[in-house]
């Protein structure tokens, strides 16, 4: 535990590094597994690493060893951790605990009340057309899920484009990738450092139904010059925000990747051959998430045998 338990902090500040790289070289659907799946692994190992600091430091405590019938003295001897160390532990934990909780709160709510209002929208094949002058798209989960586009979207788009669109926003339910964007910002929530896991998954995720759409129509370029024409577009006449916080959209204004241009990007990516799987990125990916888990694991089964040590003293 002495070092085990510290492993997984220290992945934390080195992993998010490789976010970028993973959304800009490796496959998007595959990406955006990767990128989902290090921020929940290194969320919870994170947030175990700082459990056992924090508990630690409470059975140094005399009052709170005797509850457990352990000798607190013995636990001072043994204990990886300083009373300050742990003491902080406990702090950030609290703080992510709290912080994650909020974030599942916020999104069960916003998805409870995107389900109500796709319900209760009337719609042909899943489609909903607005009536609005202003360009806008995007889907909105429920059971079923409904694809919202504006007629002023319709009127942006030339009827030859209006499949792509379709597509795309279709892909995001079909593909469920809300629950994606949901699951790396509990990871980010848990952990402020791997947030730039959940931005760059929100990239993936468009960048997923991109390539979802070029499959199902067969034209990489009329994909591109459809998704930059909506961007433009929304750019003259900004959206509204939306209430449930749940839609996702072909525009991508919500990612936080926006200040870096990820509609160019995107364009750029359509106009280029699709891309591979990247062995070498999965592989680091892999390993990265290997040793956290194993740390995790080796951290836990230490303090264990810390319990019993002090317990076989009390």
């Amino acid at each position: 535990m002495h070092v085990a338990v510290y492993l997984p902090l220290l992945l934390s500040l080195i992993a998010p590094l490789g976010a970028r790289p993973l959304a800009e070289r490796c496959e998007p659907r595959l990406a955006t597994c990767l990128l989902t799946t290090s921020a929940l692994v290194l969320g919870a190992a994170t947030t175990i690493s700082l459990g056992l600091l924090a508990v630690a430091g409470l059975v140094r405590i005399p009052q709170l060893a005797a509850l457990g019938h352990w000798s607190a003295q013995t636990a001072r001897h043994d204990d990886p951790a300083e009373l300050s160390v742990s003491l902080i532990a406990g702090l950030l934990l609290g703080g992510a605990v709290l912080m994650a909780a909020r974030m599942l709160w916020r999104r069960a709510r916003s998805l409870a009340t995107a389900a109500w209002e796709a319900a209760c929208m009337p719609a042909r094949d899943g489609l909903v057309v607005v009536d609005d002058d202003t360009p806008d798209a995007f889907a909105l989960p429920g059971l079923p899920g409904r694809v919202v586009v504006s007629t002023g979207m319709l009127h942006t788009l030339d009827e030859s484009e209006h499949d792509v669109l379709l597509a795309h926003e279709r892909a995001h339910l079909t593909a469920h990738h809300y629950a994606f964007v949901a699951l790396t910002q509990l990871g980010a929530a848990a952990n402020p450092l791997l947030r730039p896991f959940a931005t760059a998954a929100t990239y993936t995720i468009e960048r997923w139904a991109d390539e979802n759409a070029a499959t199902a129509t067969g034209d990489r370029t009329r994909v591109a010059r459809t998704v930059g024409k909506a961007a433009l577009a929304a750019h003259r006449t900004p959206a509204p925000a939306r209430t449930t916080g749940a839609a996702l959209g072909i525009l991508g204004r919500r990612s936080p990747l926006a200040s870096a241009g990820p509609v160019p990007r995107r364009v750029a990516a359509l106009l280029a051959p699709p891309l591979g799987r990247h062995p070498a990125l999965t592989a680091a990916t892999a390993a990265v998430l290997t040793a956290a888990t194993l740390s995790t694991a080796e951290a836990a089964h230490d303090f264990h045998l810390l319990l019993r040590t002090i317990g076989a003293w009390s």
